[in-house]
């Protein structure tokens, strides 16, 4: 099997260079986690299968760095990704 994890622009992303990766299954979602970046931001939903959702910034960038645009697109992703 090969996972093909997802990868998108966010909103505003060709400005900040941010780029969102998408674990859709608990294969792709293992994959995020072994090659994720201590700069990376997470997101999934709390106590519940969820896919994972990683905002990927650059290195020296915090959770200031995160637009609005940004966090609502990460939002949606793993809302759309999860089983409710």
């Amino acid at each position: 099997r090969i996972d093909m994890v997802l990868y998108f622009t966010p909103a505003g992303g060709e400005q900040s260079g941010h780029v969102v990766y998408v674990g859709a299954d608990k294969h792709e979602n293992e994959h995020l986690i072994k090659w994720g970046l201590p700069h990376d931001v997470w997101f999934h939903v709390d106590k519940m299968s969820s896919a994972h959702v990683y905002l990927r910034l650059s290195p020296g960038q915090g959770m200031e760095d995160i637009t609005a645009e940004e966090l609502e697109d990460c939002a949606q992703l793993v809302k759309a990704n999860s089983i409710a």
